[in-house]
């Protein structure tokens, strides 16, 4: 697994921890640009922002470009061919120098005191991955849902739920970099991954959300019936758990899920 390079970016010369936000992005001209703001926005100093162009054929990477001309801290990746949000993810992580890693979509924003309010209560209590609450909106901006996890979370808990919204989780690099797979929930399959390497996650101590997340009509997110067999296939191919213990971990994830829809 990859650490942390020791190498400083011109232009990224505050103290560290530096955090490396992989943002991929394919044909995301109508909301890149929101999404990168709330990355320069961050009050914690020593960030890069690692943009990868999945191979869009609109005007992402010239947004990304003249971003990366006036904000030294941008550091743009083109992929040759279209690959996927998974294969777009890991080729930032491979990418990024940061001694902790955190995502963001191009589509998604975060609060400005984001980041730093995630390094203190990691420091704080000797975390390596942090997540927080986040607020689900519309293409409208409407308030869907405000997501409020469980103050921590271990492997166990992360079976019965995903705990960690991705754009919400921050890990620190010490305990090795992880891949993103190409399979359905590869956000969950990620962080269920860096949970059982760490331990344990920690939510940040405030409910308020710190991150947005914007859900899209019609949406993959949105096909429940597709939702709860990728569900199935994780805890059967990814996790090689046994049918008896898949279905007592899939009751307790059909459960939470529809405590969330009331």
């Amino acid at each position: 697994m990859s650490g942390p390079q020791d190498a400083m970016r011109e232009g990224c010369t505050a103290p560290r921890p530096r955090v490396s936000v992989v943002m991929p992005a394919w044909n995301a001209a109508a909301t890149l640009q929101a999404s990168m703001d709330s990355v320069f926005a961050q009050t914690h100093a020593d960030v890069e922002l690692v943009v990868v162009d999945d191979c869009s054929n609109d005007a992402t990477r010239e947004i990304i470009l003249e971003a990366a001309a006036r904000e030294p801290c941008v550091v743009p990746i083109r992929l040759p061919r279209n690959g996927g949000v998974a294969a777009a993810r890991n080729a930032g992580i491979e990418a990024a120098t940061g001694t902790h890693i955190a995502f963001l979509d191009s589509d998604d924003r975060w609060r400005p005191e984001k980041l730093a309010v995630q390094l203190a209560h990691m420091a704080a209590t000797g975390s390596a991955i942090s997540y927080t609450a986040y607020r689900r909106f519309d293409e409208a901006g409407n308030t869907l849902s405000v997501v409020v996890p469980p103050p921590e979370a271990d492997h166990a808990a992360m079976l019965r739920s995903n705990r960690i919204g991705n754009l919400t989780g921050l890990y620190d690099r010490s305990i090795g970099d992880g891949r993103f797979e190409k399979v359905g929930h590869e956000d969950y399959v990620f962080w269920l991954a860096m949970v059982k390497r760490a331990g344990i996650a920690r939510r940040v101590p405030t409910v308020e959300p710190l991150a947005d997340y914007l859900v899209r009509s019609g949406s993959l997110s949105a096909d429940k019936r597709k939702a709860a067999r990728w569900q199935w296939e994780i805890y059967r191919q990814v996790e090689k758990l046994g049918p008896v213990r898949a279905a007592w971990y899939f009751a307790h994830y059909a459960a939470i899920a529809l405590g969330k829809r009331r």
